[in-house]
């Protein structure tokens, strides 16, 4: 998916930007503030390395966000979505979320998977508003305290 996504030069107004080796500290530095079991420096440089669709979403050059997406055979898969932590809560995700579908629908996909803990209930709040459905359970798929946690499948299907 290489669509440029329309962007503006308003201050305050968050740009998405494609992920360098050089956001890796300050990716990881979030993700490491965020999660339980974070993504190692290793996934992302790994996802970067395979050219997975990597995207930095920044305001006035402070990181509020990043996504990784991963597209074969006619389906994305949104493998992560965060939100750094003084930006939660305040509808950063929701657009964030919103300028990835639209990057998977301008790229022709068919559909965008993901997966996400069932203890994650507000994201899961966020994906049905945008129209994902729930379609399967992955059994101890996440790390968790203790022993591991179940994922939820969720897709968004596309017009043809």
């Amino acid at each position: 998916m290489s669509a440029v996504l329309n962007q503006t030069d308003v201050p305050g107004t968050p740009r998405l930007e494609r992920m360098q080796a050089a956001d890796l500290d300050a990716v990881v530095a979030v993700e490491a503030a965020i999660y339980s079991h974070p993504w190692t420096r290793g996934n992302f440089a790994d996802s970067l390395r395979a050219q997975y669709d990597c995207w930095v979403w920044r305001i006035e050059g402070e990181l509020v966000g990043y996504c990784i997406l991963f597209a074969a055979a006619g389906e994305a898969h949104l493998l992560n979505l965060s939100i750094a932590a003084p930006y939660q809560r305040r509808g950063y995700g929701s657009a964030l979320l919103g300028r990835v579908i639209t990057l998977v629908r301008e790229a022709g996909e068919r559909s965008l998977f993901l997966e996400v803990r069932p203890s994650n209930e507000g994201a899961q709040r966020l994906y049905q508003r945008f129209g994902f459905r729930r379609v399967a359970l992955r059994r101890d798929y996440y790390p968790a305290h203790p022993g591991r946690e179940d994922a939820l499948i969720y897709v968004l299907h596309f017009e043809s």
